[in-house]
């Protein structure tokens, strides 16, 4: 058996916690592959090595050298390497990354020197080789995993019975340093994991697996023992931040099982993701809820839409020529919906957008709600029961609270409702005691 583990910021957050994921390792020789993250916060108040690199970053593009910032993560550094008693010149090198991060002058390149630091002093204190993931992780010229990059992984681990690899990067097909979005070392023992055909894809966090709903919202919320691929991407997606939510594609398309594990109380069973062959729905009709604050709605009604062809393209357009994503599209015959994260309409650009739809589609009323919250409703097994719907909103009634807007996916897998920002804490307390307390 072959197991791949990914152990996050805050289990490589001292020289303790790495020390607890050597006993870790020690427990189960299936556990052959370990991925790491750059160090986390250590304390409350503390700082994330990730954003002391981004500020060196600033450091160099502004002043040409590295500063404070960079002698934070040598001393955060410095100090794991006494903690574990490791012998390699840890100054030496955390000197040669300075260098290079002057030289590079890149946002990504500073970045991702957190993992490599991470990964040599693991490598260095398990005794096993250390991949540097530049040489085996490529991205495409847009930003994208370059599918060579299975392979490469797999002929740099073949005959290797135990190594790390550094998470979070990789390099495009120039030798530039590339970096996945924050968390994206979930991403890369994914990856990892279907490069060597691993049995189960271990990930390692500071939660015993996902919750139903989130615990600083509601008060110790039930567990989730196990979830299909497709709720985990719902969930992750719309806010429950235990994993990336783009790690589940290597791994779904080889087949392979998520396990997420908590470092600090290993014997736990966790929360285990599986392909929708393995998986079975659970008695309860609703997995979880998850939910997420800012987004703006823009609303356009117009007679006789559906027989317009080409509305929502220009529509479209208009948003392609702005660079800007949307969330969810709900429509009806007449009327349609735009759902975008408000950051992306920042500086007047809402204005804009605005002028240039009505040019492009003459809409007869265009409507922006602003400051609204999105609180999706996941579970394989609603489509199974009568009534999901109808207990959500009356729950949601009871509270008083006014539905901006609802969004339903044709798989019948979740419901999408849209809140005033102001109401998003009570509505989520109100939907969980529906679903878990009743």
């Amino acid at each position: 058996m072959i197991k791949v583990c990914k152990f996050g910021g805050t289990s490589m957050a001292d020289g303790v916690n790495m020390a607890r994921i050597r006993s870790i390792l020690d427990r189960d020789p299936a556990r052959r592959y370990i991925v790491v993250s750059a160090p986390g916060k250590r304390y409350s108040g503390d700082t994330k090595v990730t954003d002391l690199l981004y500020e060196t970053a600033r450091d160099v593009k502004e002043r040409g050298h590295v500063g404070d910032a960079y002698a934070k993560v040598c001393e955060r550094f410095q100090s794991i390497a006494h903690e574990l008693g490791l012998t390699l010149d840890a100054d030496a090198l955390l000197s040669e990354c300075a260098r290079d991060i002057e030289r590079e002058n890149s946002a990504e390149f500073a970045a991702s020197r957190g993992e490599y630091l991470a990964g040599r002093f693991m490598a260095e204190y398990l005794g096993v080789p250390f991949l540097d993931a530049r040489d085996i992780v490529r991205f495409t010229a847009n930003g994208r995993l370059d599918a060579c990059t299975y392979g490469l992984v797999r002929e740099a681990l073949k005959g290797i019975p135990k190594a790390v690899v550094a998470g979070f990067y990789g390099a495009d097909g120039e030798g530039n340093i590339r970096t996945f979005t924050r968390g994206g070392s979930d991403v890369s023992g994914a990856v990892v994991a279907r490069a060597v055909h691993a049995d189960v894809y271990e990930n390692w966090t500071d939660v015993s697996g996902f919750l139903a709903c989130d615990p600083r919202i509601v008060p110790s919320p039930a567990g989730i023992s196990a979830l299909s691929y497709k709720e985990l991407r719902e969930l992750s997606y719309m806010g429950a931040n235990v994993l990336h939510s783009e790690a589940i594609f290597p791994v779904r398309e080889a087949d392979i099982p998520i396990r997420i594990k908590n470092t600090f109380r290993p014997d736990d069973e966790g929360t285990v993701i599986l392909p929708s062959s393995r998986y079975r729905p659970r008695a309860r009709p609703v997995t979880g809820i998850a939910g997420m604050k800012n987004f703006t709605v823009i609303f356009l009604e117009k007679s006789l839409m559906n027989a317009e062809i080409g509305f929502a393209y220009r529509v479209l357009e208009v948003l392609l020529r702005h660079n800007i994503s949307f969330e969810h599209m709900p429509s009806g015959i007449d009327t349609m919906s735009f759902v975008i994260e408000s950051g992306q309409l920042e500086g007047g650009l809402l204005d804009t957008v605005c002028e240039e739809i009505r040019a492009a589609v003459a809409p007869d009323r265009m409507n922006v709600f602003s400051d609204v919250a999105l609180i999706a409703v996941v579970g394989h097994g609603m489509s199974r029961n009568v009534g999901i719907a109808a207990r959500l909103f009356a729950a949601i009634a009871r509270t008083g609270v006014n539905v901006r807007m609802i969004d339903q996916g044709s798989s019948e897998l979740n419901i999408i409702v849209g809140v005033d920002n102001e109401n998003y804490e009570r509505t989520m307390r109100a939907v969980y005691e529906e679903f878990f307390k009743n």
